[in-house]
């Protein structure tokens, strides 16, 4: 098992939580910004905290798109996700409205709460992700475990076939995908203790 992982630096990120937890979890971990890096990786993670036009922008500006694609669409490297990472693999986004990979049917939309009493935006704090189907991501972490959430706006999956968790906050949204080699979270597994480990630990065992 190759448990070598790159995690994408366009400037969007908590890298360094993110590659301390990994490095937790067993993965020989490393850090690029490069295109040609992307290309040579055997696991990606996409991370991503903040705006999702600016985030597009970034990726575009480092030259990042063009080699994503080709190593996630092309040569089938597994990819992970993570809060607006996740996000990233969309169609679309609200939020700025700006363009995504397109990776994965769906887009992203802002939180839409009447009760503002009960329910503030951003979602942040402790929620349960319940399993939607099975997945090697998912394996040993128990049903209905809770993860670390921070963000204002959600993704929409168009594909029932691509929903792999979904999360109660004033209504159901989805909290993870799953479409072939793409993996994607809305939750922070860097911060989400056990359930979170084990979740960074079979993604470097896919």
């Amino acid at each position: 098992m190759d448990n070598s992982v790159l995690i994408i630096d366009y400037g969007m990120g908590n890298i360094h939580s993110i590659q301390r937890r990994l490095r937790q979890a067993g993965a020989e971990c490393h850090v690029s910004s490069k295109p040609k890096d992307v290309l040579q990786a055997k696991k990606l993670i996409l991370p991503g905290v903040g705006h999702f036009g600016r985030a597009m922008q970034n990726l575009h500006e480092f030259g990042l798109v063009e080699a994503l694609n080709e190593a996630v669409l092309h040569r089938k490297t597994p990819v992970l996700g993570i809060c607006l990472g996740m996000q990233l693999m969309a169609k679309h986004s609200k939020e700025g409205d700006a363009d995504g990979l397109g990776w994965v049917d769906g887009t992203v939309t802002r939180f839409r709460i009447e009760d503002r009493l009960r329910y503030k935006v951003p979602h942040m704090g402790w929620n349960q992700a319940r399993q939607i189907k099975e997945s090697p991501l998912l394996k040993g972490i128990p049903e209905n475990s809770e993860f670390y959430f921070v963000h204002s706006f959600h993704f929409l999956a168009n594909e029932a076939s691509d929903m792999l968790t979904e999360t109660d906050y004033s209504y159901l949204f989805v909290s993870a995908i799953e479409k072939e080699n793409i993996f994607g979270v809305q939750f922070h597994p860097e911060k989400s203790h056990e359930a979170g480990i084990i979740l960074l630990r079979n993604f470097i065992r896919i």
